[in-house]
């Protein structure tokens, strides 16, 4: 308030004293002049031309002194009334009112925005997310020589005052740019974009500079723009005088200055004491202050820094106690990380000097502390950069929740546990990229923009243990936080790993087991693009005649998917696709039982985990969500529940994927080997033109784990001839089922039962395999007729040829 008032009485004594350098103008055109002057009543404009002019007069008289003295007599007179007006006026809104004032509560509680940490698993951090990287310390959790190097910095009688240090008004006032004043009211408001604000920044005290930052930011913010952002006659006179940056920043420091009071009016009814109020206030400062590259607060500014927590700090450490002090005054220059190391040196030493003029530390310690270097640890590498597909499934998933947001986790109010498993999380990632690297080494030429992706989930709940989105570097980018998760986002042709669903929902007719005989013979679906009928054929380009399903399955023949899918209908195919977990809408075509219709590696990998446990499940990666009080406030920890398929038909479909690697002929049997003796079942899957190449795989029941590997070009083109799901994407299942396994991060591998496996040593010692004949493609314009099989009520399959 005081402040405002010299300043008032300032204005009024440079305006009539200016005159005395400068021939008094006729009155500008108004056409001519700035727009702001128009905001000038014309009393007031009249009233200071006629002052010029007198004082002009006088001035120019042998009697001018004597008249000099009483015009400032008179002046002084006639404005006295003004000022103790505007100085009531003035008092009363800043000591009295307490009207309009914000929300405390937030402030009071110590409710600061912060660090929301997504966790994994084992509790382990996988990455800190916010808009203000901080953290909240207490004021006993402040070493002294910290709090000493911010008092001797900030506000050396912080203890004493109520907010405001009168003591310092002088320096402040002898501050304020009186030339550029004068130069505004000789040419009335002229130059204003040219100007520098008349009043000076600093001079605030701790309480100030919180609550600038905390209650009065969007003022801040906007106060110096050269547009004044206050209505009413007085403020748009003033600024025509001042500038609105001027009037601006005198509005914004006059209700600083009465939140401040207000503040430690409040904290000292609320704790009880001023000694308490305070202690509270310098720990909401510590906490909330800027202090450069992204970091709020001292103790973020610390471990930023110094690689060190705030806590940890001693006498020893003046030289770092004073950098951190010295920050917040500009964090750009003074920051330990600038590059102008000789600023951040000098502003140092300034702090140390000032720690000890006022007591805190001894000149022997001064002298010590200005002979280290500075000294910035480097940077730490984020987990997260490992799974930054697991960051985009978890705020995929707050947003689908109505109880809380992502904001929620941005401004710290709540801490994410994740399903995932970190150890798991790097073994994919290695996994993946150890095998993208074996397909660069066929192919050269693809180096660095093959991608891939791979999820694991845990059997009994669907939920997510890791999530690899793509490569770590593509096309020599980073793809550390901006990566398009392929196992989410990217729907892509399944290729044959949509074929189980096929055998799946045959089994489900009860009329086709794993001993079914099924024709491996040409067949044909319409096409009704060419309005002709497509042949299917075979990857080997063969037909085998009359085989068992088994067998089919394992040698992933198309002809059998087809024939079928024909018998049993693509209803039926696509019911049973939906209940194992695929939500993508599939198309009603005959082809879609060969992969032709479009899902993502998630929900594939669902489909698969499904048949393997038994259990129906939502994949999910949020376990738990824990309030920034530590409650916990949701438990997503869920068990699966049955899958409305009956348990013959499960054991099937179960023991024809674990033929595909037992199998000799099958399209996995690589895995079926001493260098591989972790029992699972799988598929493999190629799209049209080795597109895309996947691998679905499983260990058995709800104790086992899924696996989904899909490898491919973003743009769609072909991996290459002979490049199969098998040869591509099959290696990296491999490694990570071994890796995981081996260091026992999910249990032990679980066995299929004795049962299933006797049958199938029953079928391969039966020799039934070699019973098949191959046969060769026919011609397409002269097809042999296909098998047809109809359906007896009593659902046995009857096969017959047309």
């Amino acid at each position: 308030m005081f402040l405002f008032c010299v300043l008032c009485v300032g204005l009024l004594v440079i305006a009539f004293t200016a005159a005395g350098g400068r021939k008094i103008s006729p009155t500008p055109d108004p056409q001519t002049r700035r727009n702001g002057a128009t905001y000038i009543p014309t009393w007031f404009r009249r009233m200071r031309v006629s002052s010029l002019a007198a004082a002009r007069r006088i001035r120019s008289t042998r009697f001018a002194k004597r008249h000099w003295q009483r015009g400032i007599l008179n002046l002084v007179i006639c404005t006295t009334p003004i000022i103790a007006a505007l100085v009531s006026i003035g008092f009363y809104h800043v000591y009295v009112d307490r009207s309009d004032l914000p929300d405390i509560e937030a402030f009071a509680r110590f409710e600061f925005p912060t660090i929301g940490t997504v966790y994994d698993a084992n509790g382990q951090p996988l990455i800190e997310l916010a808009k203000e990287y901080r953290k909240i310390t207490k004021y006993e959790d402040i070493p002294s020589i910290v709090r000493d190097a911010i008092l001797a910095t900030e506000d050396k009688h912080f203890f004493s005052h109520s907010g405001i240090d009168y003591s310092i008004i002088p320096r402040v006032l002898s501050k304020v740019r009186i030339r550029s004043l004068a130069a505004r009211l000789v040419g009335l408001g002229q130059g204003e974009n040219e100007s520098p604000a008349l009043l000076p920044q600093g001079g605030s005290t701790i309480t100030q500079q919180l609550v600038r930052g905390y209650f009065l930011k969007n003022l801040t913010r906007k106060e110096n723009s050269n547009e004044l952002r206050y209505a009413g006659l007085f403020p748009r006179s003033l600024s025509s005088l001042v500038g609105a940056r001027s009037v601006n920043m005198l509005v914004r420091k006059l209700e600083e200055i009465r939140l401040s009071l207000w503040i430690e009016e409040e904290m000292q009814k609320r704790f009880g004491s001023k000694r308490t109020a305070k202690e509270e206030i310098l720990a909401r400062y510590a906490s909330f202050i800027y202090m450069g590259n992204g970091q709020y607060g001292f103790p973020t500014a610390a471990e930023y820094y110094f690689g060190r927590s705030l806590a940890t700090f001693t006498a020893d450490d003046a030289d770092k106690a004073a950098l951190l002090a010295g920050i917040a005054k500009s964090p750009r220059d003074y920051a330990p990380s600038a590059t102008d190391t000789s600023r951040v040196m000098r502003r140092r030493n300034q702090t140390l000097a000032l720690m000890s003029g006022n007591g805190f530390i001894s000149q022997d310690s001064v002298s010590a502390a200005e002979q280290r270097p500075i000294q910035v640890v480097a940077r730490r590498k984020d987990k997260m950069l490992q799974a930054p597909a697991v960051l985009g499934t978890i705020l995929q998933e707050l947003k689908g929740r109505a109880d809380f947001s992502v904001n929620d986790l941005l401004q710290g109010r709540i801490q994410v546990h994740s399903t995932v498993d970190l150890r798991v999380q790097q073994i994919a990632n290695e996994a993946l990229e150890r095998g993208l690297e074996l397909y660069e080494k066929r192919h050269p030429s693809a180096k660095g923009i093959i991608q891939g992706s791979v999820v694991v989930l845990r059997n009994r709940d669907a939920s997510i243990l890791a999530e690899t989105g793509g490569r770590q570097f593509y096309q020599d980018r980073s793809a550390a936080y901006s990566d398009f998760n392929r196992v989410t986002k990217s729907l892509r042709q399944p290729g044959s790993t949509m074929k189980p669903m096929v055998y799946l929902a045959a089994f489900r007719q009860r009329g086709v087991n794993l001993e079914t005989v099924v024709p491996d013979e040409p067949i044909g679906v319409p096409d009704a693009e060419k309005q002709s009928t497509k042949w299917i054929s075979n990857y080997d380009d063969q037909f085998r005649g009359m085989i068992p399903v088994r067998e089919a399955l394992a040698e992933s023949r198309n002809t059998v998917a087809i024939w079928l899918t024909e018998q049993i209908g693509i209803g039926s195919v696509l019911r049973t696709s939906q209940t194992l977990g695929i939500q993508t809408r599939l198309q009603p075509y005959p082809t879609t039982a060969l992969g032709a219709s479009e899902v993502n590696l998630l929900e594939l990998a669902n489909a698969y985990r499904t048949m393997a446990s038994g259990m129906s499940a939502e994949p999910y990666v949020i376990r738990k969500i824990v309030s920034d009080s530590g409650e916990v406030v949701a438990d997503n920890e869920h068990a699966g529940t049955p899958v409305d398929v009956d348990d013959s038909a499960l054991a099937l479909i179960q023991e024809g994927l674990r033929g595909v690697v037992r199998i000799p002929t099958g399209t996995a049997h690589t895995l079926d080997s001493g260098f591989f003796p972790i029992a699972v079942m799988g598929k493999t899957g190629t799209t049209n033109e080795f597109r895309d190449a996947l691998f679905v795989g499983s260990t058995y029941g709800p104790e086992g784990i899924t696996v989904a590997v899909r490898v491919g070009f973003d743009d769609n083109r072909s991996l290459g001839s002979q490049e199969t799901g098998g040869r591509v994407a099959l290696p990296v299942f491999k490694e990570l089922m071994l890796q995981v396994y081996r260091e026992k991060l999910v249990g032990p591998a679980p066995m299929f039962p004795a049962q299933m496996e006797q049958n199938i040593n029953d079928y391969l010692a039966g020799g039934s395999i070699a019973k098949g004949e191959s046969v060769t493609v026919p011609n397409p314009s002269n097809p042999p007729a296909p098998f047809s099989v109809r359906f007896t009520d009593r659902g046995e399959a009857i096969q017959e040829r047309p």
